[in-house]
Order: structure tokens, then sequence, then C-alpha cells
């Protein structure tokens, strides 16, 4: 018989388990990384936001050209509510946003008091912005930002973005991540409310 003694099997699972805590580990790394990148890229839900400075003060000027011809100057659309929604084709929450988008558009023209809704497109072509319009619906105008000035002058880091500004140019609503259904009549209802009773 050897005089060797045996180990008791607490001490041999544990020395069989720790080979396997690094590959936990790294398993568990790699997962946090593919999420950090995804969240790094896109906005994933529309949650109102009060970060911006810009919020109650006269939004920045804006003046550029139309994807679909012509030139847009925001000063010129003091009188009506404006909405900005910054968009890029390529943008997995900005797709999933664009049917409400379109249904909101739709629902504008039968208004007494329709709001003006804009699509700002940074780091795209012309031709994909076109496809996309012409594949899902959607007929309002598509600003150029090709310098990326009005993302920067808005502070937008990610898309989807959408912000909303009152008939005076001041800048009512900031709304991080991609609209879902009755979110953005709902809101812009309740500030038309607010600035009826300020007039």
């Amino acid at each position: 018989m050897s005089d060797t003694p045996m180990p008791d099997a607490q001490e041999t699972g544990a020395s069989q388990a720790r080979p396997f805590a690094p590959f936990v580990a790294g398993a568990v790394g790699v997962l946090m990384a593919a999420f950090l990148v995804m969240l790094a890229f896109a906005n994933p839900g529309g949650t109102e936001s009060a970060e911006s400075p810009l919020l109650g003060k006269p939004a920045p000027a804006v003046k550029s050209t139309l994807i679909d011809g012509g030139t847009f100057d925001l000063s010129r659309r003091k009188g009506s509510w404006v909405v900005f929604n910054f968009f890029n084709s390529t943008c997995v929450p900005c797709r999933q946003e664009h049917p409400v988008l379109v249904k909101y558009a739709e629902a504008q023209k039968g208004s007494d008091d329709p709001v003006e809704l804009y699509t700002i497109v940074n780091d795209d072509t012309d031709e994909a912005v076109k496809a996309f319009f012409a594949s899902n619906g959607g007929d309002w105008g598509k600003v150029r930002d090709d310098d990326g000035a009005i993302s920067v002058a808005f502070g937008v880091a990610k898309v989807p973005e959408t912000w909303v500004m009152d008939p005076d140019g001041y800048v009512r609503v900031r709304i991080l991540g991609a609209l879902t259904e009755g979110f953005l009549t709902t809101r812009v209802d309740e500030l038309k409310r607010q600035y009826s009773g300020q007039s």
C-alpha cells in the first residue's frame, strides 16, 4: 500500500475547476465588449433628455441643401413647429423607427397646425438615403449634414436623435433613441397646448 495520502474530494474538485475560470472570464469579457460597441454606435430606445444646454434657447442656425434639391434655412421656418430627426441609413434603430415617422408625417398632412419634419443626414450618401426612402416611404425634406456641422451644433453623438423646435425657433424637446408609436405625437401635442397658453 502506498504511503502517499489521497487528496480529499473537495481539494480534487477545486483543482479541476481552476482551468475553466480563465475561459469563463474571457467569454464574459468578450460579451461585454460586444455590448458596449453596440451601444456606442446607436441609440436603442426613445427617452426624453433634459441634458442639453440648448433646451429653452433659440435653435442653432441651420443652412444647408436638400438631397432632393433646393436649400434649407431653419430661420425661414419660424411660425411653424419643426422636427429634426438625425438619421443614417445603416443605423438599425433608425430603420426600426422609420415606420413611426412615416405614420406621423402622414398624419400632419391633415392637421390644422402641421409639424414640419426634416431628416438630418450625416455620414451617408445621397444614393443610399434616396434608396432607403424609396423602399420604406416618407416624402419629407432630407437635409445634408456632410461636414457634421449641424450634428455638432445640436450636440448629437449618436443616431437616431430627434429635436422639436417651436414656432418662435426655440428648442423644446430632445429625444434620444428610436421613437416609439405615439410618443412624438403625444409630446408635441403637449408642447402645443403649453405654447397656446403662453401666447
